[in-house]
Parts: C-alpha cells; sequence; structure tokens
C-alpha cells in the first residue's frame, strides 16, 4: 500500500545563505508535490560554521557540518536534513541514509577576483584564497609561484574577504554562485582538465533517518538517476582512500546516454605528486566503475602519496 501523502515535514537546514537557498528549494520541489503539506525549516548553526580560524582539514573535516542536523533528525525535532553533497562524510552515521540527489548545478570551480580575469594572470606572489586541499594542490602544481592560504567561512565571508583585499583571487564552488544568483562575481571558470571537481560538487543531498520507508516514497520523484549515478562512483573513490577534506582527491564522472566517464585524481597538498586514473562504463553499474578507478589509483602507489600527504600536514 503506497504511503499516504505527507501532512507535516521539518527540514533541518545550516543557517548560512546557500544552504538556506538548498532548503527552500527542496520546500519547494515539495510543495508542488504535496500542496496539502506543511513544510518547515529549521535552522542551525554548525560546529563546521563556528570554527573559522583553523582550516577544516584539521578540525574533523566535512562531519562538522551535518552533525547538528543529524541530532535534530535522531530527536525527532526535523525530518530531513538537505545538504551540499560535497559536505556529506563517505561514511554516514548509523542510523542515516541519503533518500535522494538532486539534479547537478555545474559542478566545476570558478576564479574570483576583483583584479584579475584568471590564474594565469595572477603575478608571482600574489596570495589566492581556498578552502580545499584538492585546489591547493592543483593550482600548486601548476602554478608554484603562487601563495596558497586557507580561507575559510560561507559564501558571502569568502567574498568579503577577498572584497577587502586578503586575496588576489579566491576559488569557489560555481554551483554555489550561480544558486545566489552572483555569476557576475565569475571572472573564469576552471574547466575539469585544469581542475577536477570534489566528489559531489555541485549536487544537493537529502539525509533522513533509516528505516522512514514514507519518507523515501515521498523523496523519491526529487531523485535525478544521472546525477546519482555519478556521484556514487565518484564517491566510491573518495572512500577508498578514506575520502574526506583532509586529503586532497577529486573525483567527477559525467553521464551520456547511459555510458559514465569518471576521472579523479589524489595529489600531496604540494601538488609535486599526483596520481590520475579514469575510466567509461555502463552508468548502471557506478560501483564497479568507482572500484576500477580506484584500481588504477593505488597501482600507482595512492597510498604512499596520501602517507606524504598525512606527513605534510602534520608538519
Amino acid at each position: 500500500m503506497a504511503a499516504a501523502s505527507p501532512t507535516k515535514l521539518i527540514i533541518a537546514s545550516r543557517e548560512s545563505r546557500l544552504a538556506m537557498w538548498q532548503a527552500e528549494h527542496v520546500r519547494d520541489r515539495l510543495a508542488s508535490l504535496y500542496p496539502d503539506c506543511q513544510i518547515e525549516i529549521l535552522g542551525m548553526t554548525t560546529r563546521g560554521d563556528q570554527i573559522l580560524d583553523r582550516a577544516l582539514s584539521k578540525v574533523g573535516g566535512k562531519g562538522l557540518f551535518v552533525k547538528e542536523l543529524e541530532i535534530a533528525m535522531e530527536e525527532g525535532r526535523a525530518d530531513l536534513a538537505v545538504h551540499s553533497l560535497k559536505d556529506v562524510p563517505m561514511e554516514l552515521p548509523e542510523g542515516f541514509t541519503l533518500a535522494a540527489i538532486l539534479e547537478r548545478e555545474d559542478p566545476r570551480d570558478a576564479f574570483v577576483s576583483n583584479d584579475f580575469d584568471g590564474l594565469d594572470n595572477l603575478p608571482e606572489g600574489a596570495i589566492v584564497g581556498t578552502s580545499s586541499l584538492r585546489r591547493q594542490a592543483l593550482i600548486s602544481a601548476r602554478y608554484p609561484h603562487l601563495v596558497i592560504k586557507p580561507l575559510r567561512g560561507n559564501l558571502d565571508t569568502r567574498l568579503r574577504k577577498l572584497d577587502q583585499g586578503e586575496y588576489a583571487a579566491i576559488i569557489l564552488a560555481a554551483a554555489g554562485l550561480k544558486r545566489l544568483a552572483l555569476p557576475e562575481r565569475i571572472r573564469a571558470f576552471l574547466e575539469p582538465e585544469q581542475s577536477l571537481p570534489a566528489a559531489g560538487q555541485g549536487a544537493m543531498a537529502i539525509e533522513i533517518p533509516e528505516g522512514r520507508a514514507d519518507l523515501c516514497t515521498w523523496l523519491a520523484p526529487l531523485n535525478h538517476l544521472e546525477t546519482s549515478q555519478a556521484v556514487i562512483a565518484e564517491r566510491t573513490v573518495s572512500k577508498t582512500f578514506g575520502g574526506s577534506c583532509q586529503i586532497p582527491l577529486a573525483a567527477f564522472a559525467t553521464v551520456t546516454e547511459g555510458v559514465m566517464h569518471l576521472r579523479a585524481m589524489v595529489a600531496t597538498p604540494d601538488g609535486i605528486r599526483v596520481a590520475k586514473a579514469e575510466v567509461s562504463g555502463n552508468a548502471a553499474h557506478p560501483q564497479q566503475l568507482g572500484e576500477a578507478v580506484s584500481a588504477q589509483l593505488a597501482a600507482q602507489d595512492a597510498e604512499g602519496i596520501l602517507a606524504v600527504c598525512q606527513q605534510q600536514l602534520s608538519e
């Protein structure tokens, strides 16, 4: 018997402007599906939002952005939580599952600057801000004359730091700028060949408590098959190598007419040692494709690269 339409749903979300946009987007999608349902958003501040003076890789990683939201679901104060998928740990805590992956926005990295048109135009010693070890490694490998410095905070905070002159340029996810109607801040897009995206970048995920078959049914129409297939493959690679913001790892898949093309890389933060791999195959088997790319990386001593990475980060 099909689950009856919901009468009330509460969505847990971080309180940043981008996170609230995402929660409101899901709310509006659900409202169009279930017009008689009362839908509320529970805004919350997470530890990841509070700790801004240290690199995320040094204070606990991606889980800092989702823990409080999971507690709200555990305590019955919320039914579901909306996340940027790249903020979701590869291993969810026991008792939680991802119920839907929404259609991906632009997955590329964006070059944002008030004075320069691209990375090629930055002078020696120019300061580039990024919160991502992946971006740091990719930029350091191609532009060793640039200085990479950590950039924390929500999107508005990062843009304000740029405008105050703390950085010559910053690298952000294009998806966030587009979702907040700020595409004019993008001076250049970094194509995947130049800056391979993080696993799940540009995609939104809905997390729910396990065992809620009713929620699974209600949220199923929001799931986008090709995006879901792509991010399963990407997250398989990341999970294989303990993927988190604590290692420079990229994984990006595209799906065209049922065929997936998956690329991945791991690197040391300084970009000196890099392993790259790619594979194509049936998109209906995303985990197998992720495992195949992981095997290619392993054959290039990915574990050794990551060991060097951990050593560099601890220094």
